[in-house]
């Protein structure tokens, strides 16, 4: 079969492997769509860490070839939790699993999705119903990371909500601040992903830090940074109210600095967040895309085969794209 994979810093090439033989526990599906993330780019350009030789793909769904000794039926559609905790750690412990210190994660650490096949933990699988369209199942992982993201933020009705960044994870938040209620804006600099941003909810957009403060004078009460970039990390507190907070989910290159200015954050008493992967939230996106509750088909840019796939993570992503989705079979 054909995989993709990352067999040092700089060096990714689809090659022709095996078919993966399922381990003890683990399920083996036929790939239908796995999604180009940005850590795909950052794992690439060595800004993120991983195992070399490794099949990538961290974001995908496809149908239960061989179910192993799981009950789950072969021909059952399922997305796949690429986080594989430990479950002993002093983290996992304490309920804190995003952060086990012995984390596999499928695609970055075992092989993963952007393959014709895939084995994985079956307990990391979440069915998906039969009729839903195979593409939007590559988007649950990334809306499982939004929703930890946005639990931290804990937007509410009535507030304002910055988002900052129109890739996937921005135009996620901007659907689920809307559902919550708030007031939601978009930052981003691209024309085309302002018009998304505003089909999907967005009641306000800018392209600029001074567009953002003309109309909101007084800041965010919650800014959502998903851009992953230094300046936008370092501007996010500045653009939000005394007494809000910031919550960063964008995935800035390892050794990356960003400056901050303490004493503004100290006598305005922000709060500053991290969020980092899915803690207990995939079965949440799982269900919200079934149900169509957060909208992805307007997020799929394009659609690519696995021979195109090393040329798409190698370069950056074409201007406006918001996700190119790798389907195998074609």
């Amino acid at each position: 079969m054909l995989a993709t994979q990352l067999f040092e810093v700089g060096d990714i090439r689809t090659v022709d492997v095996a078919k993966p033989a399922p381990q003890s526990g683990d399920i083996v599906v036929k790939v239908e769509a796995a999604g180009i993330c940005g850590t795909d780019r950052h794992l690439y350009k060595g800004e993120f860490p991983s195992v070399a030789g490794t099949t990538l793909g961290h974001e995908f769904s496809g149908i239960v070839v061989d179910a192993g000794t799981s009950e789950i039926p072969v021909g059952t559609r399922v997305t796949c939790d690429p986080n594989t905790w430990c479950g002993a750690c002093d983290q996992c412990q304490r309920g804190r699993v995003n952060l086990c210190i012995n984390n596999v994660a499928t695609g970055i650490g075992r092989d993963g999705g952007f393959a014709e096949y895939c084995a994985f933990p079956a307990h990391k699988a979440h069915v998906l119903p039969d009729n839903l369209n195979p593409l939007h199942g590559a988007f649950c992982e990334p809306l499982a990371c939004t929703i930890h993201g946005m639990d931290i933020g804990a937007a509410s009705s009535g507030e304002r909500v910055l988002v900052i960044g129109g890739g996937v994870i921005g135009l996620m938040a901007v659907q689920l601040a809307k559902l919550a209620g708030s007031e939601v804006m978009l930052l981003t600099r691209n024309k085309k992903k302002q018009q998304l941003g505003q089909s999907l909810g967005a009641h306000l957009v800018a392209g600029t830090e001074h567009e953002v403060k003309q109309q909101w004078a007084d800041g965010a009460d919650l800014v959502v940074e998903c851009a992953g970039v230094d300046a936008t990390v370092a501007m996010a507190p500045q653009l939000t109210r005394t007494g809000g907070r910031v919550v960063v989910l964008g995935v800035l290159p390892d050794g990356v600095k960003v400056s901050i200015e303490p004493f503004d954050l100290l006598f305005r008493e922000i709060q500053v967040h991290f969020s980092f992967l899915n803690p207990f939230t995939h079965a949440r996106a799982s269900q919200m895309i079934a149900d169509g509750v957060v909208d992805v088909a307007p997020l799929i840019t394009r659609t690519i085969s696995l021979k195109e796939a090393p040329d798409a993570i190698s370069n950056p992503a074409p201007d406006g794209e918001v996700r190119a989705i790798v389907v195998p079979e074609s």
